[in-house]
């Protein structure tokens, strides 16, 4: 029988570490780009680099180092890993504080950036970033690495502490809700572009009569406009004179006493010539009241 050929053996590929060089930048912002883009999303404050002018700019400043780990799959190498760190705090946005360490007699080796390819976590990738820039941080005399990560970020908080890493400061970020209305209505189904909707002559009457009411109140009673008034009563008529008191009325005569009958036609003669003037005269005296009373002239 014919010996069977041993199947060859699986070799793994091996990552190397080097720095960055200018022809590495677009290449090594799109890998971290795809490394953050997950955790971006669940985190308050982003991951650096923020944007990829700042990106370029950490290219050509001193005291920073930018390490690429690769492997090398068929021809083309592939970036696993990316490793950032400063000898000194950098940047007009940080917070940290250097007198703290100063204080404590530290010489801090500060990470600014750790990224792994999330196709390759779990082999390794990880550790050997770690031993590199320990390894670095010992060299240069350095006394710690520090490095800020997310208090959300369960598994990168679990591999660094299973590597010694310990918590230097409680800064923590805290929300409270607060009840509060929106400032613009929500939105509002329009009315159909036919005529609207017949209501009742019992609403309808009423909102005329509110209507007039508000109208009433917010401008008060309105002036007759004069050019619409007619020639005649452009200008306000003057009010009528008031009328005259009426006079009081005299009082009734009162009635005349029957007249005597004439004398006799025997009788007459100078007795006719006295019967007027005595007549006359006795009225007289009856309106005149009985202490005006006369004698007869004749």
């Amino acid at each position: 029988m014919a010996s069977r050929k041993p199947a060859p053996a699986v070799t793994e590929p091996t990552i190397r570490v080097r720095r960055i060089h200018r022809r590495d930048l677009n290449k090594v912002w799109e890998f971290l780009k795809r490394v953050f883009r997950s955790v971006n999303r669940e985190t308050v404050e982003y991951q650096r680099p923020r944007t990829k002018t700042r990106f370029l700019e950490i290219y050509e400043e001193e005291g920073i180092e930018q390490l690429l780990f690769e492997i090398h799959e068929g021809d083309a190498p592939v970036i696993v890993g990316y490793a950032e760190c400063a000898y000194e705090v950098i940047g007009s946005d940080n917070w940290i504080n250097e007198r703290y360490f100063e204080s404590r007699d530290m010489r801090p080796l500060f990470v600014e950036e750790i990224a792994i390819h999330p196709d390759f976590q779990g082999r390794g990738i990880g550790s050997f970033v770690i031993e590199q820039l320990e390894h670095l941080a010992r060299v240069r005399g350095c006394t710690h690495l520090v490095l800020e990560v997310a208090a959300n970020n369960k598994r990168a908080l679990q591999f660094y502490r299973a590597r010694s890493f310990s918590q230097i400061d409680a800064a923590i970020f805290l929300a409270k809700k607060v009840v509060s209305e929106p400032e613009l209505l929500p939105p509002r189904t329009l009315r159909s572009s036919g005529l609207e909707p017949a209501q009742p002559e019992a609403e309808a009457e009423a909102e005329a009569e509110e209507d007039a009411e508000d109208m009433s109140q917010a401008t008060g009673p309105e002036a007759p406009d004069l050019e619409d008034m007619p020639e005649e009563a452009a200008e306000p008529e003057a009010a009528p004179e008031p009328a005259p008191a009426p006079r009081p009325s005299p009082p009734a005569p009162a009635a005349r006493a029957p007249a005597r009958p004439s004398a006799p036609p025997a009788a007459r003669g100078r007795g006719r010539a006295c019967a007027a003037p005595a007549a006359r005269s006795a009225a007289r005296s009856r309106r005149a009241g009985p202490a005006t009373r006369r004698r007869p002239l004749c």
